[in-house]
């Protein structure tokens, strides 16, 4: 069966997309190929496209639940967990208190307050 489009990008909404730019460029190796105050966007390794729309008044989601729901989120591979909560951590993300992963995968979010999950490689 074949489909009528090929997925290119996904975009989110933030408040400083830049910031956002450089944070997923750091966590995934990509690089920025566009950067405004008002749009930015990152080639990641795999040719795909991160988009950053600025959204005046943005309010990050509330997780795991709360009145501004999740409504989407990134998963990503890493071969070392803590690693990567060390990494993301040290960009401007955090990890919240709630981790329905156990030592599989572990729920983080980015400085605009998105929620993502980075997923132990499987080998």
């Amino acid at each position: 069966m074949s489909g009528i489009a090929e997925f290119i990008a996904v975009s989110l909404d933030c408040p400083e997309p830049p910031v956002l730019a450089a944070f997923y460029a750091a966590v995934t190796g990509g690089e920025v190929t566009y950067d405004t105050p008002e749009a930015a966007a990152v080639k990641l390794p795999n040719g795909l496209d991160v988009y950053f729309q600025g959204v005046a008044g943005h309010r990050p989601p509330t997780w795991p639940e709360g009145d501004r729901p999740q409504q989407f989120h990134l998963d990503f591979y890493v071969d070392d967990l803590d690693k990567a909560e060390e990494t993301v951590t040290g960009l401007g993300g955090a990890r919240p208190d709630f981790q329905p992963g156990g030592d599989r995968w572990r729920v983080l979010t980015d400085p605009a307050g998105h929620p993502f999950c980075v997923c132990l490689r499987q080998n």
